[in-house]
């Protein structure tokens, strides 16, 4: 158990260090919130997977499921809907000329 609570740990590290090192990277708003909602929404998911195999009681269980659905759930429509406003208010998107 602990060799899996280490490696989940290690790949969420490894996942939400690439999503920032994406906001810091990417040259627009539309490709750092593309960076951002994949590979933070891994990275926090295999933390809380971590967590819950750390602690294996049923009430943990439960809400780290429930916390994952709910992250895998908002999080690209929040995406979605903010791309969204930043086209209806004009927002230029990067082009690689």
């Amino acid at each position: 158990m602990e060799a899996i609570t280490g490696i989940l740990l290690c790949l969420g590290t490894v996942f939400i260090v690439i999503a920032s090192l994406g906001v810091l990277r990417m040259p627009d708003l539309y490709t750092r919130m593309h960076a951002a909602t994949k590979a933070g929404t891994v990275g926090v998911s295999c933390l809380l997977l971590a967590l819950a195999f750390s602690i294996p009681e049923i009430t943990v269980i439960s809400r780290v499921i429930g916390t994952i659905l709910f992250i895998v759930l908002t999080a690209p429509v929040a995406t979605h809907l903010l791309g969204r406003a930043m086209i209806k208010t004009g927002y230029k998107i990067w082009r690689n000329d």
